[in-house]
């Protein structure tokens, strides 16, 4: 990947690009520590760390962002929760299906709705925030002493921030390099990771040696979790196929052995964040307006026999995540349309008739890969955190460095790397007359 980058900055398009983006970048880091007006540091923060895991890991995600009251502090959560909502929905209501399958303009549309559902999400999340949190959490004294106008207008930046963050994302895809959105994210993650391995050195002392142990043991099961998923990443099923010479005028087509390459974690990440969020969302609810530590409360009865790491907890979020495996790999994966199209290009698969057994075996073929990348999903989302917390590791590293933060940074990186080589080898390629 480094000799990829070296290679790169040779080139003076794709240096501009990665400059854009860096730039772009920049911006939102500077965004994501700027403080919101209204808002009263202190409180605020105590309240996030009171909302419980699921705060943790949402402000881990926009890079300390949300702990810090910052104009980002929402980040690219409306618009993630939008895009899955979408999706959903694109599944469900037939005319947003045909919506999707018109091309280019279809896209736009459903592109623009996704928009419109991220603004009206960040106007909930942010009059969620300003209610749960109370009055405590605001600056009056910015405002004239008017908690409510101090409220419109902490709700107000917070929404601004969240769709500038869109805009952000989507000028990063169009002029720099990669997906926008998703680099906003990993740069968030890359930061929280950053400061939580800052904080842990710096509270490392000559009479607490224990804890370079425990930093030295962590990053070593890191390197060996992110070559895991690497790994994973990588692993495909190639299913050959083969097609037959066919005579148009005078000339041969066809005749030439090809294979479908299907991924065994081809639905990436998204099975762990519907797993964990539908899981978490009652807890998240009650922690913004039930918020209670009293025994016997609801919030804490949830969060000891629901909450992260309990074993109930355990057992539904891996049935979710096979859930949720199964539904993204009918998506994104269809045996029917796919014998279609071998048998329309005089295709077949060795073996199998075209048709119906075809499409039977490819259905068999991707079940079983699913219910391995499921595997692979179930173990990431829950092993690496059991393992972290058995070295001792702190609270900030483990929330640092999720399951979906560690997908995340990985799948990025190497979509990166794909997209310089890509940009790499369309300029350096000299044509068949050279």
């Amino acid at each position: 990947m480094f000799k990829t980058l070296k290679e790169a900055f040779k080139i003076k398009d794709v240096r501009r690009k990665i400059l854009i983006t860096l730039l772009l970048l920049l911006i939102y880091r500077i965004g994501c520590w700027l403080p919101t007006p209204g808002i009263a540091l202190g409180t605020y923060q105590e309240a996030v760390s009171a909302g419980g895991d699921f705060l943790s890991v949402i402000s881990a995600v926009s890079g300390s962002a949300l702990a810090n009251g910052a104009l980002l502090a929402l980040g690219v959560v409306p618009y993630i929760n939008a895009s899955i909502i979408m999706q959903l929905l694109t599944v469900a209501i037939p005319p947003l299906e045909r919506l999707s399958k018109q091309g280019e303009e279809g896209k736009k549309k459903i592109s623009m709705y996704t928009r419109i559902c991220a603004l009206i999400l960040a106007i909930i999340q942010s009059i969620g925030i300003v209610v749960g949190f109370g009055v405590d959490s605001l600056d009056t004294s910015v405002f004239f002493g008017s908690a409510f106008a101090t409220g419109a207008v902490v709700v107000c930046i917070l929404v601004a921030g969240a769709m500038f963050t869109v805009w952000l994302g989507e000028k990063i895809t169009a002029l720099g390099v990669g997906n926008g959105l998703s680099l906003l994210i990993f740069v968030g993650l890359l930061s929280s990771a950053g400061t939580a391995i800052f904080n842990t050195i710096a509270g490392i002392s000559s009479t607490n040696l224990e804890n370079i142990w425990t930093l030295l043991i962590f990053l070593l099961m890191l390197v060996l979790i992110f070559g895991f998923i690497v790994w994973i990443d990588s692993a495909e099923r190639r299913i050959p196929v083969q097609y037959a010479k066919q005579i148009k005028g005078r000339k041969m087509y066809g005749g030439q052995n090809t294979n479908i390459p299907i991924k065994i974690n081809a639905s990436g990440v998204m099975p762990i964040i519907f797993a964990t969020a539908i899981i978490s969302f009652p807890q998240l609810i009650m922690s913004i307006f039930w918020y209670s530590t009293e025994e016997g409360s609801a919030y804490m009865w949830y969060a000891e026999n629901l909450g992260a790491g309990t074993w109930p907890y355990v057992i539904i979020v891996a049935a979710l995540i096979l859930l949720f495996s199964y539904f993204y790999s009918t998506i994104s994966f269809n045996p029917e349309d796919i014998s279609r199209q071998i048998q329309q290009n005089g295709g077949f698969i060795p073996g199998y008739r075209a048709g119906k057994p075809t499409a039977d075996y490819l259905k068999k073929v991707s079940n079983r890969i699913t219910l391995w990348g499921a595997i692979f999903l179930a173990l990431i989302a829950l092993v690496p955190s059991f393992i972290f917390s058995l070295i001792g590791s702190s609270g900030s590293l483990i929330n640092a460095f999720s399951a979906t933060g560690l997908l995340i940074v990985v799948s990025v990186a190497l979509e990166i790397d794909k997209q310089l080589e890509a940009q790499l080898l369309m300029r350096n390629y000299k044509g068949f007359l050279k």
